[in-house]
């Protein structure tokens, strides 16, 4: 039973990720591939997380360091689901947000996603609030009056040094993790 709503509940945000994105075939593709290497850690396990991804053979290993990890497609997919395991994947998606914010190059649309990020992530009480101090939280509140692409920079660095020093360790030593490394070449 756990499997199952785990499942469902991680396709749905793969969706809803999916259709937020405004670069369509790139994000199809991106999201397609994520999608693969987490249906298959959910379906081929024991465990909801247990397993790596069959379309991520090529690389029997996931890397070691965050920075790596977030750059590996199948990687950051199994890192995902085990932040969303472990009720942290606001971080993750805070840090996915800010990467996708930095490529958008138009001012009138920096300041729409400026808001939505403060709103989503920053702002005290938010839906998916994250961990960062007072200060950088009220930096961030009066940037976003004038957006540039630097303004959510601090707290980005705040979640990635979060993700890196507490989850990235815990999710080396997971199940996900350990079965992905140990699984045979095919």
């Amino acid at each position: 039973m756990p499997k199952l709503y785990f499942s469902k509940i991680l396709f749905s945000q793969l969706k809803d990720d999916n259709s937020k994105n405004s670069e369509k075939k790139k994000t199809k593709n991106v999201g397609k591939d994520q999608k693969g290497c987490v249906q298959s850690i959910v379906e081929n396990s024991d465990s909801p997380l247990a397993k790596p991804s069959k379309s991520c053979n090529e690389k029997q290993t996931l890397p070691q360091s965050l920075e790596k990890l977030l750059a590996d497609k199948c990687g950051l997919a199994a890192f995902r689901a085990f932040l969303r395991s472990e009720f942290s994947e606001e971080n993750i998606e805070f840090w996915m947000a800010c990467e996708d914010y930095k490529k958008d190059t138009s001012p009138a649309n920096l300041s729409s996603k400026a808001k939505e990020i403060y709103e989503e992530f920053v702002q005290s009480q938010a839906q998916k609030e994250i961990n960062i101090d007072h200060h950088t939280r009220e930096s961030i509140k009066k940037a976003i009056q004038e957006p540039s692409l630097s303004c959510f920079d601090e707290a980005q660095k705040q979640v990635f040094s979060l993700m890196e020093n507490d989850s990235c360790s815990r999710f080396l030593k997971s199940e996900i993790y350990l079965n992905h490394a140990n699984t045979p070449k095919t």
